[in-house]
């Protein structure tokens, strides 16, 4: 055995030593680790995987188009219902367009959820059209669409009410999802309940195939409006492409090492205190401050390691667990964030225990020996 791997099995079998001399010191520091890498993995799971699940519904639609009002926002929950309806018609006889659907975006007050007012006829026909796995479309002013993982979710089933926007709807379809948003109503009802009379918040637009001549077609008729291909806007929908959604997570990355940081921190000052007359033993038997820096750093990396298993391990079962119960709910956990989630852990834990390891370094033998 070299002396390298002599001097790693020590540390290894120092570690555990020490593990079993003070399980609860280590357990704690293993579970607060683990929460750090939970809250991380979770807020950033979290996030892209709603932005992302947002940006295949859209595409699902059908249209290669998108046709907002000017300095509108990707996130359609805060569109305004400021384009007049007419202009769908004006769009639909361009030459370069195929079809134009004119849509109503309203997020329930209550539930924060989107729900589309469409003119079923023309939204059906951008693509191959709902596949209803229950039901039928909806024929009366009060009749709403649900997909079926709102249906699930909410244990729905046609004939069901359900209250949307403030108003009572009786359940005429169960949809497959990936169409936009979860509820859809007849658009008249839509502009009625939120006083927006021929108006609407964008325009879904199907080209005949040349998604940028039919694209400055439409500009052609207002180049005020903001008209993206359907290209362009799924490749913004990622978190890290989104500006508004960087400081949260930032800040949230920025929590975690803190948390690391500062339970790191008091257990190392704590245990550098208990093994003081260890430290002092080997200092006597030939140990370097470098040697002493290099084990209690190798032991708290050691801790960072099983916590960051333990914390990946929990948030792989809690995504499990909300799939079963909350199915709209989307979680995307990438490879390289929990990579990052094992590197921030570790980040965070160094810095806690530089300081008392470097402390424990120039401890003098002879007053470290004496200690009680």
């Amino acid at each position: 055995m070299t002396d390298s791997e002599s001097g790693a099995f020590s540390l290894v079998h120092m570690f555990w030593g020490n593990l079993a001399a003070r399980p609860l010191r280590g357990l704690l520091s293993i579970v607060a680790i683990a929460i750090q890498v939970v809250l991380v993995l979770m807020i950033v799971g979290l996030t892209s995987g709603v932005v992302s699940e947002w940006g295949k519904r859209v595409e699902g639609v059908g249209a290669d188009i998108l046709v907002q009002p000017p300095n509108s926002s990707i996130f359609f929950a805060f569109s305004s219902a400021v384009m007049p309806e007419s202009l769908g018609d004006e769009i639909s006889k361009l030459p370069g367009v195929d079809e134009a659907s004119p849509t109503l975006i309203v997020s329930d007050p209550k539930t924060l959820m989107i729900v589309y007012g469409i003119d079923y006829k023309r939204f059906n026909a951008l693509s191959h059209g709902f596949i209803f796995r229950a039901g039928r479309p909806f024929q009366q002013p009060d009749e709403a669409i649900a997909d079926d993982i709102v249906a699930q979710t909410r244990h729905l089933k046609i004939g069901d009410t359900v209250t949307l926007i403030n108003h009572p709807f009786q359940v005429c379809g169960i949809v497959a999802h990936g169409k936009g948003a979860r509820f859809f109503i007849p658009l008249k009802t839509g502009q009625d309940l939120v006083g927006a009379e021929k108006r609407v918040s964008m325009f879904y637009v199907r080209s005949k195939g040349n998604t940028e001549a039919a694209r400055a077609q439409i500009l052609q008729l207002n180049s005020q409006n903001r008209v993206r291909s359907m290209a362009e806007y799924v490749s913004l929908m990622s978190s890290s492409n989104l500006p508004e959604l960087k400081p949260f997570i930032r800040t949230m990355v920025a929590l975690g090492i803190a948390i690391s940081f500062l339970v790191v921190l008091m257990n190392m000052h704590t245990m550098v205190m208990e093994r003081t007359r260890e430290i002092g033993i080997l200092k006597a038997l030939g140990f370097t401050r470098f040697d002493v820096v290099t084990m209690l750093l190798g032991e708290t990396a050691l801790l960072t390691f099983a916590g960051s298993l333990v914390g990946i391990g929990a948030t792989f079962l809690i995504e499990a667990i909300l799939k079963k119960t909350n199915p709209s709910l989307s979680m995307l956990l990438t490879p390289a964030w929990v990579l990052s989630s094992i590197g921030l852990a570790l980040i965070g834990a160094a810095l806690g225990a530089t300081v008392p390891a470097i402390r424990a370094s120039t401890y003098d033998p002879v007053e470290a020996l004496a200690y009680e």
